[in-house]
């Protein structure tokens, strides 16, 4: 195996200082960027590719590779030409392409986007709670499949991502869980954006991260790349921690901004350009690269990695059907969960809530589904998310199907991505209210078409007692606003089953499930395979209806309650019931205008804000909704207060169809 001693230091300067130079011009090319970051850690990224990554540059994604996150995702223009140096399919015309529409060199790194990402970052602290979570993913695929997957998780972050609470969250839970194959390298330079760190940002770090059980390992010249490699070294052969390598770098190094805030995201002028240039030996002519430093970093990461991939395929074919085709889920898109029937044992008494009848069905398909995996933000006696008899995962059992996240909402997102990103299909699960904690990692997953469960419980002001705390109105829109993301409000146990199975039945996407604290009675109306098409009829009228009452979640009941009460009166009333409005608004015209006829007055009742109806319904007068935060009282006073009980509910409903 080449080593680090075997190319020349001044060859292994030269590439290093290639990189800088692609760097800063690809910055000046867009007219936009980070050179900071470009100057001062690209001995960082040239040791890791060159060095220790377990790669293959021609097959980027091959699963048993190391993964690497640019946590710090403003460095893109860095990793984009450590990339295309390392000899990634990557052409230098992308690279002139940088933070262009459409280009494959995005302003902040894609998954999916651009080959050698692994992970889409830019919110600062998000990429490196994410490798939390492949590390974890390793960790329990290493005891699963001993000998065919064992690999390194890395990160590049700054002190921007350190500053942010999710890293404090996830690397807590690192620390906790032993992950001693995720090795993070710090770009510590004592800069941050609106100046130094000394206003901002002035605890030990390397206490920190110690007192959360993870190993340190301090480099005080980040410049010197064979001190950076002995670092790697050394964490990587920690049985039982995480590892931190603190580097002290220098932002904006060689540039005459070095060392300021001012580099940071800053594109150099022409006369800094020349003068890094001339200082690095280094042509000055934009995107000239050494055909010698490029073809010798690249004869560094093959030598090394030679065959790597290859062995992995040979173990693959030589493992028995059943095990390779629960791997061939791990490294496929396609995450369709295959699921013959739901069993499902209704109570006695033909009534539930929707988030107990969720507990059945992830006990029925859980247990034997190597990739499902999942847990909660210390809620699993209020989220029914706990999977019996499928053990803990922990550093004593990374096989255990129950995540202890501890109350660490956008950690547990992040980390459920990062499972996912390593070919998982996860869930997790907190109350609705505090979706809002784990808003930015959900966003990514959306973004990455990752195929996460998100399970949200305790969805109304129904909760009562707790108070408008913990009584969520605005979230269910912001759920549903949100691109590429599949919200389910189930009514009832019927809809939880066709829920589950819709969720189970895609490919890729994530999904939200809304789930009621509360009992619901079991309903004659509903439909568990209607449910895929996000609305349907449950209760229709022998003649032409004079209304149409639309509902979700435990709303559905209030409206069969009033529609049965109406028709009693001789008011013939339609209810429809839209467990998914996303999907129901996507259906084809003729569908829509079966269930919603438009020429018939539509009433919408959920006790959530007005704003999500309105592609359905234009006059604000029609809907029954809610668009201020709740009280705190027993469930009827509170759903009395706010016009929700049936009897205010009726009078109502009555009133607008006269």
């Amino acid at each position: 195996m080449i080593g680090i001693n075997d190319i020349s230091e001044i060859n292994q300067q030269k590439i290093i200082d290639q990189i800088r130079c692609l760097g800063i011009d690809m910055i000046k090319e867009a007219n936009s960027g980070h050179s900071g970051i470009v100057l001062g850690a690209a001995p960082i990224l040239y040791t890791l590719y060159a060095h220790h990554l377990n790669i293959d540059t021609k097959d980027p994604k091959y699963f048993n590779r190391d993964r690497f996150v640019m946590s710090a995702g403003h460095g893109s223009a860095l990793l984009y030409a450590t990339l295309f140096m390392a000899g990634f399919p990557i052409t230098l015309d992308d690279l002139k392409r940088f933070r262009q529409l459409d280009s494959i060199t995005p302003g902040h790194p894609e998954y999916g986007v651009t080959p050698g990402v692994d992970c889409t970052t830019g919110p600062l602290g998000e990429g490196i709670a994410t490798a939390v979570g492949m590390a974890m993913a390793e960790a329990n695929l290493r005891t699963r499949y001993k000998g065919i997957v064992d690999h390194y998780t890395y990160v590049l972050c700054g002190d921007g991502d350190l500053m942010e609470g999710i890293s404090y969250e996830a690397c807590s839970l690192a620390g906790t869980q032993k992950l001693n194959r995720l090795i993070v390298l710090y770009d510590s330079n004592n800069v941050c954006l609106d100046g130094n760190t000394k206003e901002t940002f002035t605890e030990n770090i390397g206490m920190r991260f110690a007192s959360q059980g993870w190993n340190v390992i301090t480099v005080e010249d980040g410049n010197n790349y064979e001190l950076i490699s002995k670092a790697i070294d050394e964490a990587k052969k920690q049985e039982e921690k995480p590892t931190l390598i603190e580097v002290k770098t220098v932002i904006g190094k060689y540039s005459k901004l070095e060392g300021t805030n001012a580099v940071h995201g800053k594109v150099l002028d022409d006369d800094d350009i020349t003068a890094i240039k001339e200082k690095l030996d280094v042509r000055d002519i934009p995107f000239m690269v050494s055909q010698t430093a490029m073809e010798e970093f690249q004869y560094i990461v093959n030598k090394r990695c030679e065959g790597l991939s290859k062995k992995f395929n040979e173990k693959l074919e030589s493992l028995d059907e059943e095990v390779k085709a629960e791997l061939n889920y791990f490294m496929n898109d396609n995450k369709k969960v295959e699921v013959k029937e739901l069993f499902y044992d209704a109570p006695e008494e033909l009534a539930e809530a929707t988030r107990v009848t969720s507990c059945k069905m992830l006990n029925a398909v859980v247990k034997d589904k190597p990739y499902l995996i999942g847990g909660s933000a210390d809620l699993f006696g209020a989220n029914k998310t706990y999977i019996e008899d499928g053990g803990n995962f922990n550093s004593d059992n990374y096989l255990g199907k129950n995540i202890y996240y501890g109350v660490r909402e956008n950690a547990m997102g992040a980390i459920s991505n990062g499972l996912a990103l390593h070919g998982f299909r996860p869930y997790l699960s907190t109350f609705m209210v505090f979706s809002d904690y784990l808003k930015p990692s959900l966003r990514l997953s959306c973004m990455m078409n990752l195929p996460n469960i998100f399970i949200f419980t305790h969805d109304s002001i129904s909760v009562g007692e707790d108070g408008p705390t913990h009584q969520p109105i605005e979230q269910l829109l912001t759920l549903r606003a949100m691109p590429n993301l599949d919200v389910f409000r189930p009514a009832d146990a019927n809809e939880v089953i066709g829920t589950y199975n819709a969720i189970l039945d895609k490919e890729s996407g994530p999904s939200v499930i809304s789930l009621s604290r509360n009992t619901v009675p079991i309903l004659e109306e509903t439909k568990a395979n209607e449910v895929e098409k996000g609305g349907y009829i449950a209760l229709d009228t022998r003649n032409k209806p004079v209304g149409i009452i639309i509902s979700s979640g435990e709303e559905l009941h209030l409206a069969l309650g009033v529609a049965k009460r109406l028709l009693v009166k001789g008011i013939e009333v339609r209810v429809v019931s839209i467990p998914n409005l996303g999907r129901f608004i996507k259906q084809d015209p003729e569908y829509i205008e079966s269930i919603l006829p438009v020429e018939v007055r539509k009433i919408a009742i959920e006790a959530s804000s007005s704003m999500s109806w309105n592609k359905l319904i234009y006059n604000s007068k029609y809907l029954i909704t809610l668009d201020e935060f709740g009280s705190s009282g027993k469930k009827c006073d509170v759903y009395r207060k706010y016009g929700f009980d049936l009897d205010s509910l009726e009078e109502k409903v009555e009133e607008l169809l006269k």
